[in-house]
């Protein structure tokens, strides 16, 4: 088991999946956690965003389980709000050990039809928004001398494209960029940088009715409805990862059994990479009479 007792983590996108699934795990292998989130609507997206009750859920949870959370409203997209959180943070615990850089947001538009709200909203909070969570924690951490971790929640849609996602993807595919830029500049001070890659997660990013009418064409399709052919998708016959798989690899990298590892992309997508590229029929969803042939994670 890896232990991290001791150890402070910095997670963005905390209020409820991924993002709440890493807190609790890393809580759980001794973590103390600070957990923000946005908790309001960014009008862009047509997936329903978190709530300030869902932050503080994510606080209970970890509570309830025995460990610490300093939960925070804040923007990844402001630099002002991020510094803040993390000089919260020095306040409350003293040190930052661990970064999951974790917030994302999606809107599934043709490039042809989409808005420039669409395109800026999801760059500034998937890619800009890592930047602006890390960087107020670098100085910290570098001071400290301690070393550390920081983890970027990149996707499969940013090593291979997806169609009607191409916000998505810049972004995803921009991520590892920044991780494997910053694994250059942080080795020196023994913070290891990397990102992981996942396919589609079962929180509300993925599962919800805007993408169970996409891949069914039904205004009413269900998850049950979608499930098939989100599982057509992968080489493993199931049809998302749980938000804990990945959490368990959040906690892996954050822990020192991983030390020697910096700068590289981990997969975790149920054999989708392996068994290639997109297939139309696979997909099977349909946006504004066009072939779109993607999920999100």
């Amino acid at each position: 088991m890896t232990d991290l007792s001791g150890k402070v983590a910095l997670i963005s996108g905390a209020a409820r999946g991924q993002g709440r699934s890493h807190a609790l795990a890393l809580s759980r292998a001794g973590a103390r956690i600070v957990g923000f989130d946005l908790c309001e609507q960014i009008p862009a997206t047509k997936i329903p965003m978190s709530s300030p009750a869902d932050l503080e859920e994510t606080r209970k949870l970890v509570e309830a389980a025995g460990g610490e959370m300093l939960a925070v409203r804040a923007d990844v997209r402001d630099s002002a709000q991020t510094s803040a959180v993390v000089d919260q943070a020095m306040d409350r615990f003293g040190r930052i050990d661990i970064v999951v850089a974790n917030a994302g947001i999606d809107s599934i538009d043709a490039t042809i039809d989409m808005p420039d709200e669409a395109w800026d909203a999801v760059i500034d909070v998937n890619l800009t928004g890592v930047f602006r969570t890390i960087r107020p924690a670098l100085r910290p951490m570098i001071e400290a001398g301690r070393g550390g971790s920081i983890i970027v929640t990149s996707s499969c849609a940013g090593l291979t494209p997806y169609p009607n996602h191409v916000h998505y993807g810049a972004a995803k595919y921009g991520v590892i960029g920044v991780t494997q830029c910053l694994a250059l500049e942080l080795a020196a001070h023994r913070i290891r940088v990397n990102a992981l890659a996942p396919s589609a997660v079962g929180t509300d990013l993925a599962l919800n009715p805007v993408l169970f009418k996409l891949f069914t064409g039904k205004a009413d399709a269900t998850a049950e409805d979608a499930a098939p052919i989100f599982q057509s998708l992968n080489l493993i016959e199931r049809p998302w990862l749980e938000p804990e798989e990945v959490s368990n690899a959040v906690v892996w990298l954050s822990g020192d059994e991983t030390r020697a590892i910096t700068g590289i992309v981990l997969p975790l997508d149920l054999g989708f990479m392996i068994k290639g590229p997109f297939n139309a029929r696979d997909a099977a969803m349909r946006l504004d009479g066009s072939s779109s042939e993607g999920l999100v994670s």
